[in-house]
């Protein structure tokens, strides 16, 4: 795993070494073990590595044995093993065991092509130079970030947007649509991000630069229209789907092993990464190094069960608990790492756990990422079918109740009348054929956060809804799905991406050099579960049927038979102490001020004051409150980091004594 970043001019003006090296500086985090440089003809590369394949050869720039391909790469391609060999009998000869040399040789023998075989998570940037062609290219679900913008006739490309921001041409101003996106959808819409003019390279997408044409062409898609054909009505096809899903999650898990370091595991205590640690323990043999997170407050804690896990398979366990001032101290790292608001504080305990981790002496984990996305395991598909099943019978007085049972850890929810439920809910005859049916309520209550905007950016906002917001990532094929497969789609290709796999995944864990590993987003098992009938993903309100019968009796029954608990972490506590009414820290004092509220001018300065004497009251309880109250504080340290003091760091505090000037 790594950091890499480049220049590409449209014009043919020779790259600046110099500031090749800003911009691969402010990425060193991503990569501590090597860096290099390589600019030739108007394109610059420069890439900072964290060694886990081939460790003594690897080294990036790269090239062919031409010389006329160079590639940085940032991830790990699992079945380079296979393509090498099958490349091998085409002719192909290799000077290192790197996959990173695997991406140069089948771009030489299936051009952009060549993304379609392989397995893995990656962002790469390959310069072409016979072609003269840049070819950039996001992996498939967007676990590795890819950023670019266009400044003085150049493409300026990075894994972060700081790696864009240290070029001294690049502009930093936060986008206010992208507010507004965040504070309905918790994320932005690929490709825009949350600042102006830069853009992300959408997941399953290249972008490619030729001919002074630059173009980002789509190569993959979810695609849920086989799911609406199949059928399953007997065991026995429930059991074949029950063995190609084993099938294909072992051998998932095993290729994701491949590496020249150790590897361990996350044990959350959940159902997914229970089985993903024990399919890893069923190849390693050995122990297996095995990490959680624990909370003080019983409420979010799941230490009970992580530790029912490590008896059961026999790791080696080493835990850290997060306590409510943890979320405070940590939470500025947090944002100049995620480089977007936030609503939530729960990518604060997954920073700390990548500290552990790294400080254990391991640059891999394997996690359980993608399992409730695409087997059925979010609260969002069992309302959706509970709505549906109520919108049959609108009158009834039972139906209601099941909402009511569905969230027993929202306390306010359960003293609300059916008429109240209705009405939240959206639950009337004939809603369910909503293309956003199952996700309109979550949007809805998110959106209430929009009251906390200043008069002013409430204004500029374009009153777009969530079909013309989320149109770009709609198959044409969408509107015809059921609404379980939408759901499905929408929480593959929205929130996966733009929240779980960034935020709390990818920039919390590469803040500590650790790379992360996901075998339920293997695309062979992701390809799978989309042509897996709906019921048997969530049979009548039973989530992961069918993942449970593949691979349940890997783990322990407490853990099997568990209710699906969300993860969360300590949000409004986190921040403020209800008993004494105190900030948690003094930053937070400063960023919630009248006067940093009315100088950064995106928030009404009255209705933040009355939010945060709440939360010293200890009465922030809904999900808007809290939600406001961590996007207002992100937002800000977003606009302290990045926009008032980021030039002025890149200017007089770059380290570059860590950075081999390689050039070629």
């Amino acid at each position: 795993m790594c950091g890499i970043a480049g220049i590409f001019s449209m014009n043919g003006t020779s790259v600046e070494s110099s500031t090749l090296g800003r911009m691969i500086d402010v990425l060193g985090h991503r990569g501590p073990d090597d860096s290099g440089l390589f600019a030739q003809e108007g394109v610059g590369l420069a890439h900072t590595r964290l060694s886990i394949i081939d460790l003594s050869a690897g080294r990036q720039p790269m090239h062919n044995v031409a010389r006329s391909s160079w590639i940085v790469f940032n991830g790990e391609i699992f079945n380079y093993v296979e393509l090498a060999q099958d490349l091998a009998k085409r002719g192909h000869r290799f000077a290192t065991k790197s996959d990173t040399e695997v991406i140069l040789e089948l771009y030489e023998e299936y051009g952009t092509d060549c993304v379609q075989r392989m397995n893995g998570q990656w962002a790469f940037a390959l310069w072409d130079a016979r072609r003269k062609r840049l070819f950039l290219s996001r992996d498939r679900l967007g676990v590795r970030p890819l950023f670019y913008t266009r400044v003085d006739q150049a493409l300026v490309f990075a894994s972060e947007i700081k790696g864009l921001l240290a070029h001294p041409a690049t502009r930093s101003e936060i986008d206010r649509e992208a507010l507004r996106q965040i504070f309905t959808y918790w994320c932005t819409v690929s490709p825009k991000t949350a600042f102006k003019n830069i853009f992300e390279v959408p997941p399953g997408h290249s972008l490619i630069v030729e001919a002074g044409e630059m173009q980002v062409r789509r190569y993959w898609q979810l695609d849920y229209s086989q799911a609406n054909q199949e059928t399953a009505s007997s065991a026995a096809d429930e059991q074949r789907y029950a063995d190609e899903l084993g099938h294909l999650l072992l051998d998932a898990t095993r290729i994701r092993l491949r590496a020249d370091v150790p590897v361990g595991a996350y044990v959350s205590g959940g159902l997914d990464s229970s089985i993903v640690t024990a399919l890893a323990k069923k190849h390693v043999g050995s122990s297996l190094s095995t990490f959680s997170v624990a909370f003080d407050d019983e409420n979010l804690d799941e230490s009970a069960f992580q530790d029912e896990v490590v008896r059961t398979l026999g790791t080696t366990h080493r835990t850290i608990r997060c306590i409510n001032s943890d979320i405070a101290d940590v939470f500025p790292d947090v944002i100049w790492h995620s480089e977007q608001p936030i609503l939530r504080t729960a990518p604060a305990p997954m920073y700390m756990l990548s500290k552990l981790v790294r400080e254990s002496g391991f640059k891999v984990v394997l996690t359980g990422e993608g399992s409730d996305e695409f087997h059925g395991g979010y609260d969002i598909y069992k309302e959706a079918k509970i709505r549906a099943f109520w919108a049959a019978q609108i009158d009834s007085k039972r139906r209601p109740l099941l909402l009511k049972k569905l969230y027993p850890y929202l306390p306010a929810l359960q003293q609300q009348s059916p008429v109240y439920l209705r009405t939240f809910f959206q639950v009337q005859t004939g809603a369910a054929e909503d293309p956003f049916f199952s996700h309109r309520p979550r949007w809805q209550l998110a959106a209430r956060t929009h009251q906390f905007f200043s008069a002013d950016v409430r204004a500029s906002f374009r009153l777009n809804t969530p079909d013309e917001d989320l149109e770009p990532l709609l198959p044409r094929a969408f509107a015809n799905w059921d609404f379980f497969s939408r759901a499905q789609y929408l929480e593959g290709a929205l929130l996966l991406p733009g929240y779980l796999l960034s935020s709390q995944g990818d920039r919390v864990a590469m803040a500590h050099s650790v790379e992360g590993r996901y075998p339920f987003l293997d695309h062979r098992v992701v390809e799978f579960s989309t042509k897996i009938p709906p019921r048997l993903k969530m049979k009548v309100l039973r989530e992961k049927y069918l993942l449970k019968r593949s691979l349940g009796d890997l783990v322990p029954p407490a853990v099997r038979n568990r209710p699906k608990q969300p993860y969360r972490a300590p949000d409004a506590t986190g921040l403020f102490d209800s008993v004494t009414g105190q900030a948690r820290h003094p930053y937070i004092d400063e960023m919630f001020s009248t006067e940093c509220v009315a100088d950064n001018g995106i928030f009404d300065p009255s209705t933040v004051q009355n939010l945060v004497k709440k939360a010293k009251a200890g009465r922030t309880a809904s999900f808007a409150d809290n939600a406001a109250l961590v996007g207002i504080l992100s937002t800000h340290i977003l606009i302290d980091q990045f926009v008032s003091k980021f030039k002025e760091k890149v200017r007089n505090g770059a380290n570059r004594a860590g950075l081999a000037s390689v050039r070629y």
